[in-house]
């Protein structure tokens, strides 16, 4: 009751807007988590095979990727509670229109429509909370969103797993009992562009201890002096922004690479080589998003420690012996136990990249810079969902999905050699002793 009066007190100081962003993100993720577990049992039940789930997932992640850009752009230039409302709206309206359509080009269609709009939270989200809160929380409110958004992913995903079963026990056809949950997933997801109509588009007062220190106006006979200086100090930064942000995206594409190949079909895997049941499929990949939210929230702790970019690499690494015992494995205790550190070792650098990307970009360019993250991940998926549909065909569930999860390793082990290479920093011991 202690740790429950205390969290319920720590959301009470957040301000109106981070409050009303977290309900809305809760009811969008229990949506999505639905979907992101059993769209593609629902696909595979209407009796396509893996091939179409492949085409799916390419082409979904493929529109979301083409959509970052402009949504960054627009959110760095427009209102982004507009722009949230919208895509809370129209993700929802094109996942219910998903949970009902059979026909191929339906399929294709609606997972084109709903892959515009699936990227303005992942777009806005952070910038939308860098600008509400003071810069020393950002890596804590970081750390709590990305928790959230697991926690209501384990509602949705454990949730919705367990409900279809019940339906298909009861009786009801298994394909209708997984149409009636995503149904209701879809709803979930409409309603939460609700609680954004009360978000004002003001920035919080804590915003102002973001930014630098005012400067006093110079006297006259020094403005042409101070602005050929500002445009100097504007071009420098800009260069230094693009420098980082280029470095960000490389990193994060060879991330999206690895991922594509494993993570969009972590529920097949289990399904095909196992053959678990939806009920306890659900309640596995729901467990592996309780343990990241763990590894999230203890996350700052280490970053305090070791500094941000080594404990990125830190958790990048430690995940990699569990990915390829994962993939090799034909004992369903180890596969899972493996599964679960991966899963939360692996994710819980999220928030700490997501700080250190806020951090060293300026403010102007934190939208565009998030937007072209996401895009290099999704152009990863994109790009991966026909290779690994035709590896696990070609070579079997055994030695396919052996191979996708020896590939990611190997991607994973360059992006965090890379990271650490073009974004390693002294220290904190050593940053003390130079201050």
């Amino acid at each position: 009751m202690r740790v429950l009066r205390q969290i319920h007190a720590e959301i009470r100081g957040w301000s109106r807007n981070i409050q009303l962003f977290f309900l809305a993100s809760i009811l969008y993720q229990i949506g999505n988590g639905m979907f992101s577990v059993l769209y593609n049992l629902y696909i595979q039940g209407l009796g396509y095979n893996d091939t179409m789930n492949g085409q799916i997932v390419s082409i979904q992640s493929l529109a979301t990727a083409i959509m970052f850009v402009p949504i960054g752009l627009c959110g760095d230039r427009f209102s982004r509670k507009r722009l949230l409302i919208t895509g809370a709206l129209f993700s929802g309206i094109f996942l219910i229109g998903r949970s009902f359509d059979y026909s191929a080009s339906g399929l294709i269609w609606f997972a084109v429509f709903s892959g515009l709009f699936a990227g303005v939270f992942q777009v806005l989200a952070i910038p939308f909370l860098a600008e509400n809160v003071k810069k020393s929380q950002r890596l804590k409110m970081f750390s709590y969103y990305s928790s959230i958004v697991l926690a209501s992913q384990v509602l949705g995903s454990l949730g919705g797993g367990v409900f279809a079963d019940l339906l298909h026990t009861a009786g009801i056809a298994k394909v209708t009992g997984l149409q009636t949950v995503l149904f209701i997933g879809g709803a979930a997801t409409l309603a939460a562009f609700i609680p954004l109509l009360f978000v004002s588009d003001e920035k919080a007062p804590a915003h102002m201890a973001t930014t630098d220190q005012a400067v006093p106006a110079p006297i006259a006979s020094e403005n042409r002096n101070c602005s050929a200086a500002q445009q100097i100090g504007d071009v420098k930064g800009k260069n230094k922004d693009s420098r980082l942000i280029g470095q960000f995206v490389i990193t994060q594409l060879l991330i999206g690479f690895g991922s594509g190949l494993v993570v969009p079909y972590l529920n097949l895997y289990f399904t095909n080589r196992f053959s678990v049941s939806l009920s306890a499929m659900s309640l596995l990949i729901s467990l592996g998003q309780i343990m990241t939210i763990v590894s999230m929230l203890i996350g700052p702790t280490l970053a305090a420690k070791v500094g941000s970019v080594r404990a990125v690499v830190i958790f990048q690494v430690l995940s990699l012996p569990f990915l390829l015992l994962t993939g090799f494995t034909n004992l369903l205790l180890i596969a899972s136990v493996s599964f679960l550190f991966r899963q939360a070792l692996m994710n819980a650098a999220n928030p700490i990249q997501s700080a250190i990307l806020v951090d060293r970009v300026s403010d102007k360019r934190r939208g565009i810079a998030n937007s072209l993250m996401q895009t290099a991940f999704m152009v990863g998926w994109a790009t991966m969902g026909p290779v690994q549909s035709h590896l696990v065909t070609t070579y079997g569930t055994y030695w396919g999905y052996a191979i996708t999860f020896s590939i990611t390793g190997s991607l994973y082990v360059i992006s965090s050699l890379m990271y650490y290479m073009m974004f390693k920093e002294p220290k904190p011991s050593a940053r003390v002793r130079l201050n």
